[in-house]
């Protein structure tokens, strides 16, 4: 640096004086005060930080860790066909397209995390995540911060089970068997005739796009990456993660369903990383993942339902009420999130939903209630229509399940969820002349008598929630699962297909049947059989094994094509109307959960496992001590 002799000074001290040299000095410490200011306490500094400071003291990434997040106190019918492209939504919510899962400390547990981690790596030879210790993820956390082989220490059994979950029964085995072969069946046909597409239509032998996903392609093939794999599928599986490697393109620019590509894209790869360590799906998750972060930059912190993955503007679904948000959309992220934070060592994921939590439990609710809608600027409740079914359903979902995912220490999930259940209860649960047990809807606090097939989801997360409330009351909401999951059974039973209608009500006589035409049809959705897989596992009533058997004969004689499977739109009719489309959740959910009902418990185990809404697992998060060192966490 030079500087300039002034005029009449002495050129000792470089030229400059004392009272200079105190100036110059003081410069420069407020520089190097701002700088490590700026390093400290700016909200992206954490990649800087680790250039300072030792590993000991940079927080390590872990799934479900409690420490790195501030904690914020606390799954279409065809109307809304635009939910899911072309055809009808899987959800009011998931409609389930509205349809229809924080993090912890745990007792220690001696794994056979050994067995398990050599089970998952052989299946399909993958790529450790520990083999890439040198690499950083997207977010330039370096990978010792999650290690795959150490989260899998972490599982108190094997994944796959002792023989892939194979029954001993050679009947169960047999009906396990069948449905892998149309599983099978499915997926060659999407991939003869609608490789890349979002969805295969079988009776024209060609794909379909649709407009839900914002440009994103391959919803078929995410969707299917676990369910291939538990399978033990795995030609198909590999074919599926090659696609993935060299033809998913995250650089879309269209309007997409922050919920959909929420629960079948990143659910998907997350779970396909979890089940096989290929780092592949794990930065692709992240990635796609910051995609839907801008969807939150509102008001209240509540996201809109649709998001420009490109531009990143977001606005909410042009038919909701008062530019609202969907219960069942906003809140159907918290599983997914949580794990994006402990993969990505990046706080935000966690931080958003822990906000929703935090509105959520400050506003006031209708007799203990949960509306459907609320607006994303306000943050007050836009109408007072209340349903467990589309547009609300997975919300409550996502309540048992984050507690369950976090190990049973998520205080907050827990009390919400058992306090709406008693909402729930007292103004919705109903019983029909004929003895049946339902659901109805509550109209500002008029009930409409009527239970949607999306609904029928309920009988399965009742059951698994009846363990952990007070204790007096498990039996009653065993029997109260059990209940509804009969009168979803009523309602395929009493259909000419022995499918169930999109809905069915209980006035005018009628008691679990389609009244009107338009709830008369099926898309191939998962909900019935969802809750026989719970109640199976729960209870081992065989009586859940064969209701499950009665449906994949029905869905053999009614639904398969002669290129794959297709809804039908009529389910009263032995003259069967197709409705040309084999949805991706018939892949990830259907059959993957018919699957689970005709296999062993230890195939995917509740001690180890939650699912999406998607039907995706994803690990319960824990804490073991290893003998070698300081405590991790999965």
């Amino acid at each position: 640096m030079v500087f300039r002799k002034l005029p009449g000074v002495s050129a000792s001290g470089m030229g400059l004086r004392l009272s200079q040299k105190f100036v110059f000095l003081l410069f420069l410490s407020g520089l190097v005060t701002l700088c490590f200011g700026a390093l400290f306490f700016l909200p992206d500094s954490v990649r800087l930080k680790r250039i300072f400071l030792s590993k000991t003291e940079v927080q390590a990434v872990t799934v479900g860790s409690d420490n790195d997040v501030r904690e914020h106190p606390k799954r279409p019918g065809k109307e809304q066909e635009h939910l899911r492209g072309m055809t009808p939504a899987k959800g009011d919510s998931k409609q389930k397209s509205l349809s229809r899962k924080p993090s912890v400390s745990h007792e220690e547990a001696e794994a056979g995390g050994k067995a398990q981690e050599d089970m998952a790596l052989s299946r399909s030879k993958p790529e450790s995540a520990s083999e890439k210790a040198t690499s950083a993820d997207h977010h330039g956390a370096s990978s010792d911060a999650f290690s795959f082989k150490k989260f899998q220490k972490c599982l108190l059994k094997a994944t796959l089970g002792t023989d892939g979950g194979r029954p001993a029964d050679p009947q169960t085995n047999e009906r396990r068997e069948k449905v892998k072969e149309m599983m099978k069946f499915a997926w060659d046909n999407y991939k003869r005739y609608a490789w890349g597409k979002n969805e295969l239509r079988p009776l024209t032998k060609n794909g379909h796009i649709g407009n839900m996903f914002g440009g994103l392609r391959g919803a078929s093939i995410i969707d299917s990456l676990d369910t291939l794999y538990i399978m033990g599928l795995m030609d198909e599986y590999n074919d599926a993660k090659e696609w993935v490697q060299t033809s998913l393109d995250l650089n879309s620019n269209g309007e997409a369903s922050l919920f959909e590509v929420n629960i079948r894209y990143v659910g998907g790869l997350l779970s396909a990383y979890y089940l096989t360590g290929e780092e592949l799906f794990k930065s692709k998750a992240v990635e796609l993942g910051e995609k839907l972060l801008p969807a939150f930059s509102t008001p209240t912190g509540i996201p809109r339902g649709v998001i420009n993955l490109g531009s990143g503007t977001s606005w909410s679904w042009g038919w909701a009420s008062a530019g609202s948000s969907i219960l069942a959309e906003f809140g159907t992220l918290h599983l997914e999130f949580v794990h994006l934070t402990e993969l990505s060592n990046n706080p935000i994921y966690k931080e958003k939903v822990m906000n929703i939590r935090k509105l959520l439990n400050k506003i006031e609710k209708p007799h203990g209630l949960y509306p459907n809608f609320l607006s994303p600027v306000s943050g007050n409740w836009v109408q007072h229509h209340v349903s467990i079914g589309g547009l609300g359903d997975s919300f409550y979902e996502y309540l048992i399940k984050s507690y369950l995912m976090s190990d049973k220490k998520d205080e907050d999930a827990k009390k919400m969820y058992y306090t709406a259940m008693e909402a729930i209860e007292a103004n919705l649960v109903q019983k029909s002349p004929g003895g049946l047990t339902y659901m109805a809807e509550w109209r500002g606090g008029i009930l409409d008598h009527k239970m949607g097939h999306l609904a029928c989801f309920s009988g399965g997360m009742i059951g698994i929630g009846a363990d952990d409330g007070a204790p007096e009351k498990r039996q009653h909401y065993l029997d109260l699962a059990a209940e509804i999951t009969h009168t979803c059974h009523e309602s395929y039973t009493r259909s000419t297909t022995k499918l169930g209608p999109e809905a069915f009500r209980f006035d005018s006589g009628a008691e679990a049947t389609a009244t009107r035409l338009s709830d008369r049809y099926y898309i191939l959705r998962p909900e019935v059989i969802e809750s026989y897989m719970y109640m199976w596992r729960l209870t081992h009533d065989p009586k859940y094994r064969d209701w499950g058997w009665e449906a994949v004969e029905a869905l053999e004689q009614h639904c398969r094509v002669e290129s794959g499977f297709s809804g039908i739109r009529d389910v009263y009719t032995m003259t069967v109307s197709h409705d040309n489309m084999q949805q991706s959740f018939f892949l990830s959910e259907t059959l993957k959960y018919l699957y689970l009902l005709f296999s062993d418990d230890d195939l995917l185990p509740f001690e180890d496992w939650v699912f999406n809404t998607e039907a995706h697992p994803l690990p319960i998060v824990r804490k073991i001590t290893l003998p070698s060192h300081a405590s991790i966490r999965l």
